[in-house]
């Protein structure tokens, strides 16, 4: 077990860096919650089941895609069922499948299956681009997905295929009704804005959910794309969009703050659906983040913007107990940083995009 305690991945190939040693000065709790040094305690955990994706979005990859992963070093369903059930023993009460795109992993249906036998009672939902929604929503709904939440940038055929690389609004609406028929409620759908490319489409945004009792949630453009072309004029503030909607259709805050990320807003004359918006850049959440991350390869990060990374591939290819996993998820998390420095002049960009990471 030694050689593997705060063992973080920062060999040749492998992103990351070791955590600052200041964050392990005194040793993680070995009972109780999955807590850090600020106190915040982590039970949401996003599971990216891989790194491809069949759309090229142009904030998140090149047109030519990434170099994808081997299939050796991906975590098979029986190693990522293993590690949750670690994490279902250390608290956590929350699964969210992400990519890359999940749906492009083969067999999803029984993995969803395999983690819901796990508990029957812990939420189980996805972030997809809803492209193959339309055949999969039934068999994951059977299988015992709760929630999907489809990432829908545009509702202009031209411009949803410029931001996608892919003419695939139509499917993608498909998807959503089959998701709704299904009971994967209540639909939430991701809108990354971007200044000068889709702002202009928030209210339409809004009528959309008011017409289909969708929360729509607003996500701020946040610097995580390959190419890192990210810039800072290109955010668009959430408080403007709130303000850009409010002006046609009168909100109410329903929520703000809390370890939710999306401050959510309901119409005042009682329409159905909803409104969000997350304002990573411009109001961070870091001191509420519940989040943590496992990469398709088996990398935990307690926060997207991290720049180390534990690896629990090597030790559970290697015989590790649950003990062992437990202690080195422990002190991953015991370790995880104040909050992502976008807002400082020493921020540095995570070596993982977005997609390689798993939203």
């Amino acid at each position: 077990m030694t050689e593997w305690i705060g063992l973080s991945r920062a060999t040749e190939g492998v992103p990351g860096s070791a955590p600052p040693p200041e964050a392990l000065r005194t040793p993680a709790p070995t009972e109780g919650p999955l807590v850090d040094t600020y106190g915040r305690i982590g039970d949401d955990l996003r599971i990216s089941v891989t790194d491809r994706c069949n759309f090229r979005c142009t904030y998140c990859m090149p047109a030519e895609g990434l170099p994808w992963l081997p299939k050796s070093e991906i975590l098979t369903f029986e190693e990522l069922t293993r590690v949750v059930r670690v994490f279902l023993g250390l608290g956590v009460r929350s699964l969210k499948l992400t990519g890359g795109e999940p749906t492009v992993r083969a067999e999803l249906p029984k993995l969803v299956r395999m983690l819901r036998d796990l508990d029957p009672d812990v939420d189980i939902s996805m972030t997809t681009n809803g492209f193959l929604l339309d055949r999969l929503a039934g068999p994951l709904a059977e299988a015992g997905l709760d929630r999907a939440t489809v990432s829908l940038d545009s509702l202009l055929r031209h411009r949803f295929q410029e931001m996608t690389r892919r003419d695939a609004l139509d499917k993608v609406i498909d998807g959503l009704r089959a998701a709704e028929a299904a009971g994967l409620t209540p639909i939430k759908l991701n809108c990354v804005v971007i200044a000068g490319t889709n702002e202009d489409e928030v209210v339409d945004f809004a009528r959309l959910a008011r017409e289909n009792a969708y929360e729509v949630r607003f996500i701020e453009y946040m610097p995580l794309d390959a190419e890192q072309r990210w810039e800072r004029a290109k955010v668009v503030p959430s408080a403007e969009i709130i303000e850009a909607i409010d002006r046609v259709y009168p909100l109410i805050a329903e929520h703000e703050g809390g370890v939710e990320p999306a401050s959510t807003y309901c119409f005042a004359d009682g329409a159905p659906g909803a409104i969000g918006v997350i304002a990573s850049v411009t109001e961070p959440f870091c001191e509420t983040c519940n989040r943590l991350r496992i990469t398709a390869d088996g990398q935990l990060r307690a926060c997207l913007f991290a720049m180390y990374e534990t690896d629990l591939r090597t030790p559970l290819r290697e015989g590790a107990s649950d003990a062992d996993l437990q202690e080195l998820i422990r002190r991953n998390v015991w370790a995880k940083w104040e909050g992502h420095k976008i807002n400082h002049p020493d921020f540095e960009r995570p070596t993982r995009s977005m997609s390689m990471i798993g939203g």
